[in-house]
Protein backbone atom coordinates (compact mmCIF):
# COMPACT_ATOMS: atom_id res chain seq x y z
CA UNK A 1 0.00 0.00 0.00
CA UNK A 2 1.56 3.42 -0.95
CA UNK A 3 2.02 6.40 1.58
CA UNK A 4 -0.94 7.75 3.90
CA UNK A 5 0.80 10.41 5.26
CA UNK A 6 0.03 12.87 2.72
CA UNK A 7 -3.07 12.27 0.76
CA UNK A 8 -5.49 15.12 -0.06
CA UNK A 9 -8.75 16.14 1.94
CA UNK A 10 -11.75 14.95 0.91
CA UNK A 11 -14.31 16.56 -1.43
CA UNK A 12 -18.00 15.52 0.42
CA UNK A 13 -17.88 13.32 3.25
CA UNK A 14 -21.03 10.98 3.84
CA UNK A 15 -21.70 9.69 6.91
CA UNK A 16 -24.84 7.37 7.08
CA UNK A 17 -26.06 6.71 10.68
CA UNK A 18 -25.54 8.98 13.32
CA UNK A 19 -25.04 7.24 16.08
CA UNK A 20 -22.36 6.71 18.40
CA UNK A 21 -19.06 5.82 15.48
CA UNK A 22 -20.71 7.88 13.19
CA UNK A 23 -21.22 11.22 14.84
CA UNK A 24 -17.28 10.36 16.46
CA UNK A 25 -16.25 10.21 12.39
CA UNK A 26 -18.03 13.13 11.47
CA UNK A 27 -17.23 15.37 14.74
CA UNK A 28 -13.20 13.70 13.94
CA UNK A 29 -13.32 14.72 10.44
CA UNK A 30 -14.52 18.33 11.40
CA UNK A 31 -11.79 18.69 14.33
CA UNK A 32 -8.80 17.82 11.54
CA UNK A 33 -10.38 19.64 8.36
CA UNK A 34 -10.48 16.12 6.50
CA UNK A 35 -13.39 16.87 4.53
CA UNK A 36 -14.28 20.46 2.60
CA UNK A 37 -17.98 18.98 3.86
CA UNK A 38 -19.31 16.66 6.04
CA UNK A 39 -23.19 15.27 5.49
CA UNK A 40 -25.06 13.24 7.53
CA UNK A 41 -27.82 10.59 6.95
CA UNK A 42 -30.13 8.44 8.68
CA UNK A 43 -33.24 7.26 9.19
CA UNK A 44 -34.65 8.58 11.95
CA UNK A 45 -35.60 12.38 11.23
CA UNK A 46 -35.14 13.48 15.57
CA UNK A 47 -31.71 11.47 14.55
CA UNK A 48 -30.80 14.25 12.14
CA UNK A 49 -32.60 17.17 14.25
CA UNK A 50 -29.96 16.55 16.81
CA UNK A 51 -26.93 16.09 14.45
CA UNK A 52 -27.99 19.76 13.47
CA UNK A 53 -28.06 21.32 16.12
CA UNK A 54 -24.77 19.88 17.58
CA UNK A 55 -23.43 20.93 14.45
CA UNK A 56 -21.22 17.97 14.00
CA UNK A 57 -22.32 18.10 10.42
CA UNK A 58 -22.75 21.06 7.57
CA UNK A 59 -26.42 18.95 6.46
CA UNK A 60 -28.25 16.00 8.10
CA UNK A 61 -31.58 14.28 5.96
CA UNK A 62 -33.63 11.07 5.92
CA UNK A 63 -33.28 10.88 2.12
CA UNK A 64 -30.21 9.04 2.34
CA UNK A 65 -29.92 8.90 -1.47
CA UNK A 66 -29.65 12.96 -1.86
CA UNK A 67 -26.50 12.17 1.02
CA UNK A 68 -24.79 9.87 -1.40
CA UNK A 69 -25.28 12.14 -4.23
CA UNK A 70 -21.61 13.26 -5.18
CA UNK A 71 -19.75 12.37 -2.04
CA UNK A 72 -16.01 11.64 -2.70
CA UNK A 73 -16.14 9.05 0.66
CA UNK A 74 -19.37 7.13 2.12
CA UNK A 75 -19.38 5.68 5.09
CA UNK A 76 -21.92 3.18 6.01
CA UNK A 77 -22.22 3.41 10.14
CA UNK A 78 -25.77 1.21 10.14
CA UNK A 79 -26.34 -1.92 11.56
CA UNK A 80 -24.89 -5.31 9.56
CA UNK A 81 -28.54 -6.25 9.51
CA UNK A 82 -29.68 -2.51 7.75
CA UNK A 83 -26.59 -2.81 5.10
CA UNK A 84 -29.04 -4.80 2.10
CA UNK A 85 -31.88 -2.10 2.41
CA UNK A 86 -29.71 0.77 3.11
CA UNK A 87 -27.40 -0.65 0.11
CA UNK A 88 -30.56 -0.55 -2.36
CA UNK A 89 -31.43 3.08 -1.51
CA UNK A 90 -27.59 4.39 -2.59
CA UNK A 91 -25.81 2.28 -4.36
CA UNK A 92 -27.58 3.67 -7.52
CA UNK A 93 -27.04 7.25 -6.46
CA UNK A 94 -23.56 6.81 -5.85
CA UNK A 95 -20.63 8.22 -7.95
CA UNK A 96 -18.36 6.33 -10.20
CA UNK A 97 -15.30 6.78 -7.89
CA UNK A 98 -16.46 6.91 -4.64
CA UNK A 99 -15.09 5.09 -1.92
CA UNK A 100 -17.59 3.14 0.23
CA UNK A 101 -16.33 2.01 3.49
CA UNK A 102 -18.53 0.89 6.34
CA UNK A 103 -17.77 0.51 10.28
CA UNK A 104 -18.98 -3.05 11.38
CA UNK A 105 -17.94 -5.61 13.17
CA UNK A 106 -18.14 -8.44 10.29
CA UNK A 107 -16.51 -8.24 7.58
CA UNK A 108 -17.81 -11.26 5.52
CA UNK A 109 -21.20 -10.17 5.64
CA UNK A 110 -20.29 -6.29 4.50
CA UNK A 111 -19.49 -8.17 1.05
CA UNK A 112 -22.20 -10.09 0.75
CA UNK A 113 -24.83 -8.00 1.62
CA UNK A 114 -23.43 -4.81 0.16
CA UNK A 115 -21.06 -5.64 -3.16
CA UNK A 116 -23.82 -7.25 -5.02
CA UNK A 117 -25.88 -4.30 -4.93
CA UNK A 118 -22.99 -1.84 -6.63
CA UNK A 119 -22.50 -0.64 -9.78
CA UNK A 120 -19.26 -0.39 -11.94
CA UNK A 121 -16.58 2.37 -10.88
CA UNK A 122 -17.02 2.37 -7.03
CA UNK A 123 -14.59 1.23 -4.82
CA UNK A 124 -16.05 -0.53 -1.93
CA UNK A 125 -13.52 -1.13 1.19
CA UNK A 126 -14.76 -2.40 3.93
CA UNK A 127 -13.61 -1.30 7.52
CA UNK A 128 -13.66 -1.72 11.54
CA UNK A 129 -12.85 1.18 13.72
CA UNK A 130 -11.90 -0.92 16.56
CA UNK A 131 -13.18 1.76 19.29
CA UNK A 132 -16.79 2.40 20.99
CA UNK A 133 -18.48 2.75 24.50
CA UNK A 134 -21.62 1.49 25.46
CA UNK A 135 -23.35 4.20 24.83
CA UNK A 136 -25.46 4.89 21.58
CA UNK A 137 -26.93 7.90 19.36
CA UNK A 138 -25.71 10.86 18.49
CA UNK A 139 -24.82 12.98 21.39
CA UNK A 140 -22.94 10.18 22.85
CA UNK A 141 -20.01 10.76 20.12
CA UNK A 142 -16.61 12.53 20.53
CA UNK A 143 -14.06 13.45 18.01
CA UNK A 144 -11.41 11.52 20.15
CA UNK A 145 -12.95 8.09 20.26
CA UNK A 146 -10.35 6.48 17.34
CA UNK A 147 -6.99 8.03 19.11
CA UNK A 148 -4.64 5.74 19.04
CA UNK A 149 -7.29 2.92 18.57
CA UNK A 150 -7.10 0.21 15.65
CA UNK A 151 -8.96 0.59 12.54
CA UNK A 152 -8.85 -3.08 10.23
CA UNK A 153 -9.54 -2.31 6.28
CA UNK A 154 -10.60 -5.74 4.96
CA UNK A 155 -10.00 -4.71 1.04
CA UNK A 156 -9.98 -7.54 -1.46
CA UNK A 157 -6.73 -8.55 -3.42
CA UNK A 158 -7.83 -6.43 -6.32
CA UNK A 159 -8.56 -3.75 -4.80
CA UNK A 160 -7.98 0.21 -6.14
CA UNK A 161 -4.32 0.83 -4.59
CA UNK A 162 -5.14 4.85 -4.66
CA UNK A 163 -8.90 4.24 -3.07
CA UNK A 164 -7.44 2.61 -0.56
CA UNK A 165 -4.42 4.93 0.07
CA UNK A 166 -6.92 7.32 0.76
CA UNK A 167 -9.23 5.54 3.34
CA UNK A 168 -5.89 4.58 5.29
CA UNK A 169 -4.92 8.06 5.73
CA UNK A 170 -8.88 9.23 6.37
CA UNK A 171 -8.11 6.61 9.10
CA UNK A 172 -4.82 8.15 10.12
CA UNK A 173 -6.16 11.39 10.66
CA UNK A 174 -8.54 10.62 12.62
CA UNK A 175 -5.91 8.85 15.04
CA UNK A 176 -6.26 5.37 14.43
CA UNK A 177 -3.55 2.98 13.53
CA UNK A 178 -4.58 1.25 10.40
CA UNK A 179 -4.10 -3.07 9.63
CA UNK A 180 -5.22 -4.47 6.67
CA UNK A 181 -6.29 -7.72 7.22
CA UNK A 182 -8.10 -10.36 5.23
CA UNK A 183 -12.25 -10.37 5.61
CA UNK A 184 -12.52 -14.16 6.87
CA UNK A 185 -9.24 -13.50 9.26
CA UNK A 186 -10.67 -10.75 10.58
CA UNK A 187 -14.17 -11.98 11.43
CA UNK A 188 -12.31 -14.59 13.19
CA UNK A 189 -9.83 -12.81 15.26
CA UNK A 190 -13.50 -10.36 16.52
CA UNK A 191 -15.13 -13.46 17.30
CA UNK A 192 -12.69 -14.25 20.26
CA UNK A 193 -11.46 -10.55 21.21
CA UNK A 194 -15.05 -8.95 20.78
CA UNK A 195 -17.98 -11.25 19.95
CA UNK A 196 -18.00 -14.07 22.32
CA UNK A 197 -16.48 -11.97 25.41
CA UNK A 198 -19.77 -9.88 24.30
CA UNK A 199 -22.13 -13.23 24.38
CA UNK A 200 -20.62 -14.11 27.52
CA UNK A 201 -21.29 -10.43 29.15
CA UNK A 202 -24.66 -11.04 28.07
CA UNK A 203 -25.04 -14.35 29.50
CA UNK A 204 -23.64 -13.56 32.96
CA UNK A 205 -26.02 -10.63 33.85
CA UNK A 206 -28.95 -12.54 32.59
CA UNK A 207 -27.72 -15.55 34.79
CA UNK A 208 -27.80 -12.51 37.64
CA UNK A 209 -30.95 -11.77 36.98
CA UNK A 210 -32.62 -15.10 36.81
CA UNK A 211 -30.92 -16.07 40.24
CA UNK A 212 -33.76 -16.81 42.77
CA UNK A 213 -31.66 -17.24 45.72
CA UNK A 214 -30.58 -13.85 45.00
CA UNK A 215 -32.33 -10.47 44.22
CA UNK A 216 -31.97 -7.95 42.05
CA UNK A 217 -31.04 -5.78 44.95
CA UNK A 218 -28.33 -7.37 45.89
CA UNK A 219 -26.95 -8.15 42.75
CA UNK A 220 -26.51 -3.90 42.20
CA UNK A 221 -25.83 -3.56 45.70
CA UNK A 222 -22.71 -6.30 45.64
CA UNK A 223 -21.77 -6.05 42.52
CA UNK A 224 -18.10 -6.35 42.52
CA UNK A 225 -15.77 -4.86 39.64
CA UNK A 226 -16.01 -8.21 37.24
CA UNK A 227 -19.60 -7.97 37.52
CA UNK A 228 -19.53 -4.41 36.95
CA UNK A 229 -17.27 -4.86 34.03
CA UNK A 230 -19.81 -7.15 32.33
CA UNK A 231 -22.55 -5.16 32.74
CA UNK A 232 -20.90 -2.49 30.84
CA UNK A 233 -20.51 -4.24 27.71
CA UNK A 234 -24.17 -5.89 27.96
CA UNK A 235 -25.36 -2.76 27.71
CA UNK A 236 -24.24 -2.43 24.66
CA UNK A 237 -26.49 -1.73 21.70
CA UNK A 238 -28.70 -5.24 21.34
CA UNK A 239 -29.70 -3.96 17.90
CA UNK A 240 -25.99 -4.24 16.76
CA UNK A 241 -25.01 -7.15 18.98
CA UNK A 242 -28.19 -9.30 17.82
CA UNK A 243 -27.34 -8.41 13.66
CA UNK A 244 -22.98 -9.61 14.89
CA UNK A 245 -24.20 -13.08 15.90
CA UNK A 246 -26.68 -13.39 13.24
CA UNK A 247 -23.82 -12.57 10.64
CA UNK A 248 -20.36 -14.22 11.89
CA UNK A 249 -22.32 -17.00 13.36
CA UNK A 250 -19.57 -19.58 12.05
CA UNK A 251 -16.76 -18.40 13.49
CA UNK A 252 -18.58 -17.48 16.94
CA UNK A 253 -19.73 -21.22 17.01
CA UNK A 254 -15.72 -22.02 16.43
CA UNK A 255 -14.57 -20.18 19.46
CA UNK A 256 -17.33 -20.59 21.70
CA UNK A 257 -16.37 -24.48 21.47
CA UNK A 258 -13.07 -23.59 22.50
CA UNK A 259 -14.25 -21.57 25.03
CA UNK A 260 -16.60 -24.49 26.70
CA UNK A 261 -13.58 -26.93 26.40
CA UNK A 262 -11.37 -24.76 28.01
CA UNK A 263 -14.33 -23.49 31.00
CA UNK A 264 -14.70 -27.57 31.22
CA UNK A 265 -11.30 -27.77 31.53
CA UNK A 266 -11.47 -25.30 34.76
CA UNK A 267 -14.59 -26.66 36.13
CA UNK A 268 -13.28 -29.70 36.10
CA UNK A 269 -9.60 -27.82 37.80
CA UNK A 270 -12.25 -26.64 40.62
CA UNK A 271 -13.85 -30.24 41.36
CA UNK A 272 -10.68 -32.38 42.04
CA UNK A 273 -9.41 -29.33 43.82
CA UNK A 274 -6.22 -28.72 41.05
CA UNK A 275 -4.96 -25.63 42.46
CA UNK A 276 -1.75 -26.09 40.61
CA UNK A 277 -3.57 -26.19 37.38
CA UNK A 278 -5.95 -23.30 38.38
CA UNK A 279 -2.30 -21.18 38.98
CA UNK A 280 -0.76 -21.62 35.98
CA UNK A 281 -3.83 -20.93 33.75
CA UNK A 282 -4.33 -17.72 35.65
CA UNK A 283 -0.74 -17.04 35.93
CA UNK A 284 -0.62 -17.24 31.73
CA UNK A 285 -3.97 -15.27 31.25
CA UNK A 286 -2.35 -12.33 33.76
CA UNK A 287 0.59 -12.11 31.21
CA UNK A 288 -2.16 -11.17 28.67
CA UNK A 289 -3.68 -8.27 30.66
CA UNK A 290 0.26 -7.12 30.86
CA UNK A 291 0.79 -7.16 27.18
CA UNK A 292 -2.32 -5.34 26.07
CA UNK A 293 -1.31 -2.17 28.42
CA UNK A 294 2.15 -2.47 27.51
CA UNK A 295 0.79 -2.69 23.82
CA UNK A 296 -1.10 0.92 24.60
CA UNK A 297 -4.67 -0.34 24.54
CA UNK A 298 -5.34 0.31 28.19
CA UNK A 299 -4.05 2.04 30.99
CA UNK A 300 -2.86 -0.07 34.09
CA UNK A 301 -5.09 2.83 36.37
CA UNK A 302 -8.44 1.26 37.96
CA UNK A 303 -11.35 3.64 37.17
CA UNK A 304 -14.07 1.61 39.07
CA UNK A 305 -16.60 2.19 36.10
CA UNK A 306 -15.87 5.64 36.88
CA UNK A 307 -14.43 6.67 33.21
CA UNK A 308 -17.81 7.47 31.84
CA UNK A 309 -18.32 7.73 27.80
CA UNK A 310 -14.46 7.59 27.26
CA UNK A 311 -14.19 3.89 28.02
CA UNK A 312 -13.77 0.95 25.68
Amino acid sequence: MTDTTNTPPIGTLTVIGLGLIGSSIARAASKHGLAKEIRGGDMSEQVCEIAKSLSFVDSATTDLGAAVEGADLVVLCVPIGAFKSVGEIIAPRLKSGVILSDVGSVKQAAFTQIEPLLPEGIHFIPGHPVAGTEFSGPEAGFAELFENRWCILTPKSDADEAALAQLAGFWTKLGSKVEIMDAEHHDLVLAITSHVPHLIAYNIVGTASDLEEVTQSEVIKYSAGGFRDFTRIAASDPTMWRDVFLNNKEAVLEMLGRFMEDLTALQRAIRWGDGDALFSHFTRTRAIRKSIIEAGQETPQPDFGRSGKHGN
